[in-house]
């Protein structure tokens, strides 16, 4: 069972502090794009205060999407759909939580800002890198392809249908090859992106890699935290390629 995961968001929406605090082995522990770093009991009950009412004025529905999983985390993807400044705003969140059980020793929650505040934010490293990680198969090839800047290569790895989607969510999904070329260039054209691997989390159909962004193109980054999840088709290749960072990619890409 995942359920420290899974219901994360419903506790949190739903104000359940007692399922939220129960969810946790020991000190509560959480990092959460908005709020930062959450450690101890106090910490973490102000902040599912504050972010219940944060949610109930923003009418948050919860979508779920998909659950990875393998024997030391489970990664819960949904989508919140809420009213915000006047607007309806989907955001893509990713959940982590260490182990995959109904109790955690640590939750890390990731999403883009840009749909809330339309602007980015520099999220520090939530994880050190793992020099032990290595990825195979097609999310291999993808991952080869994106650290070189290897645009026809990086496109091949998708089914025909295959699609991408931004952090941002919305409008940003890039579906079919053809609308992923245009895309995969004019984001590495210039050169790849280099990512350090804190965590995978495989469970044969879909692949989450926990990252810092270290590099675009050229450009060395201030390391950035992210997540990714690569989902696999049937043809084994690439069905889909979700990512929840707040990395500056357009800005980047019109520098570069």
């Amino acid at each position: 069972m995942s359920e420290a995961v899974e219901l994360y968001l419903q506790r949190l929406t739903a104000g359940d502090y007692g399922a939220l605090l129960a969810s946790f082995a020991g000190a509560p522990s959480i990092d959460d794009p908005i709020h930062g770093r959450l450690r101890g009991r106090v910490q973490v009950q102000r902040f599912m205060r504050e972010h219940h009412v944060w949610l109930v004025e923003r009418t948050v529905a919860v979508e779920p999407l998909r659950l990875t999983r393998n024997a030391e985390r489970a990664v819960f993807e949904a989508l919140l759909r809420l009213r915000h400044d006047g607007s309806n705003v989907e955001l893509p969140v990713a959940i982590v939580g260490e182990p995959p059980a109904d109790r955690v020793d640590a939750i890390r929650v990731y999403h883009s800002m840009w749909p809330l505040e339309g602007t980015h934010r520099v999220r520090a490293p939530l994880l050190r890198r793992d020099p032990s990680i290595v990825v195979g198969d097609i999310v291999g090839e993808y991952q080869r392809a994106l650290a070189s800047g290897d645009t026809d290569a990086i496109v091949a790895t998708f089914e025909q249908d295959g699609y991408f989607r931004e952090p941002a969510g919305g409008p940003y999904v890039f579906r079919g090859r053809a609308e992923l070329w245009p895309f995969m260039y004019s984001l590495l054209s210039t050169g790849g992106i280099g990512l350090e691997y804190c965590t995978a989390t495989d469970d044969g159909m879909a692949c989450a890699i926990e990252f810092n962004a270290v590099r675009f193109g050229r450009e060395l980054l201030e390391p950035q935290a992210g997540i990714a999840v690569y989902q696999r088709g049937r043809s084994g290749l690439l069905h889909a390629a979700r990512i929840y960072d707040d990395v500056n990619v357009e800005a980047l890409a019109s520098r570069a």
